[in-house]
């Protein structure tokens, strides 16, 4: 498992280091000048000189000049924007913001607990209640709690998103007073979105996660524990949900990018002060600086997370490690 894992590393980082360059190569030459965005359209000449000079676009984009007269002379190769930006993401610095006059780090920092105490409780309860009940239908496939199911989730992903946020401030916040509709100040005012992002993302996991089970029910495998007298609770949940979990894996691995999309919408709609609400400033106000940190925080997320899927892979299935060695 260690060789697989280590194996896997190594075979990511090419692959991050091609993310980081195209994530560089969109800021810094696709999305134009930085001085430009940041100074205006109608900044003096000297005044955008001056801004490269002190944020280093002023230097080579990739490479800088090639001088082999001496080994100091030939790290010059490396003097260059790309480079620069490397070496700050290895050291933590993400640059500086201009809309909020303080390092770009200590802005991501305040804004990762709230996002995380976010999307982290909508991940974990999602795939809980949407496991349970694709269980539940599949264990009843074809009777009516089955079709109960399926009419409540396909009804679940009728509603768009923008919907369920904006029913669940109307008639849990404002009518009834249930929930705070604003702010972060304690664990209470997460309630109500973490139940808005469960249950707009409900209906298509138990869909997914249903048909993910009904593909092992039916194997040979399931047919033989039947025969030896298991229950049809032990059987789901001792040989067929194992076997089911691959997909499944695949599946949630693939929705964390869609979660943190989301998360920027319900942070935005109740006042919670997490990466999503920074971004969504950001954007509005022209800070380059954060929106590039944000958008390499969540290519390098989504690097981990291939990781880790893999890894869960090799977990659940040895015979991934064994192809991992051919």
């Amino acid at each position: 498992m260690l060789k697989y894992a280590l194996k896997r590393l190594r075979e990511t980082v090419p692959t991050t280091i091609g993310v980081l360059l195209l994530t560089f190569a969109l800021f810094n030459v696709v999305g134009g000048s930085p001085a430009l965005t940041v100074l205006g359209k109608n900044a003096t000449a000297e005044a955008v000189e001056a801004f490269n000079r002190k944020h280093g676009y002023d230097r080579p984009l990739i490479f800088g000049e090639l001088d082999f007269s001496s080994p100091a002379a030939a790290l010059k190769v490396f003097d260059s924007q790309f480079f620069r930006f490397l070496g700050d993401l290895c050291r933590g610095d993400f640059g500086y913001s201009t809309e909020y006059n303080e390092p770009v780090a200590d802005i991501l920092m305040r804004g990762v607990v709230p996002s995380l105490s976010l999307t982290v409780p909508i991940l974990l309860c999602s795939v809980v209640i949407a496991i349970s009940l694709a269980l539940f239908a599949a264990s009843h496939r074809g009777e009516w709690q089955d079709g109960c199911v399926l009419v409540g989730s396909t009804a679940l992903m009728s509603v768009n998103y923008v919907i369920w946020v904006l029913a669940g401030q109307f008639f849990l916040s404002y009518k009834t007073g249930l929930f705070p509709v604003w702010g972060y100040e304690s664990a209470f005012h997460l309630v109500l979105p973490v139940f808005i992002g469960v249950v707009s993302s409900l209906g298509v996991d138990v869909r997914f996660f249903r048909a993910a089970i009904l593909d092992e029910v039916y194997r040979p495998y399931v047919l033989t524990a039947r025969t030896k007298g298991l229950s049809e609770r032990a059987v789901m949940l001792r040989h067929v949900l194992p076997n089911a979990l691959i997909p499944i894996v695949t599946y949630v691995s693939l929705s964390i990018p869609g979660l943190f999309a989301g998360s920027l919408l319900l942070e935005s709609f109740f006042g919670i002060p997490g990466l999503g609400s920074v971004s969504v400033n950001a954007i509005h106000s022209s800070d380059m600086s954060v929106v590039r940190s944000v958008v390499v925080l969540g290519a390098l997320l989504y690097q981990f997370v291939n990781l880790a899927t893999d890894l869960v892979y090799a977990a659940l299935d040895p015979r991934v490690r064994m192809e991992g060695r051919l």
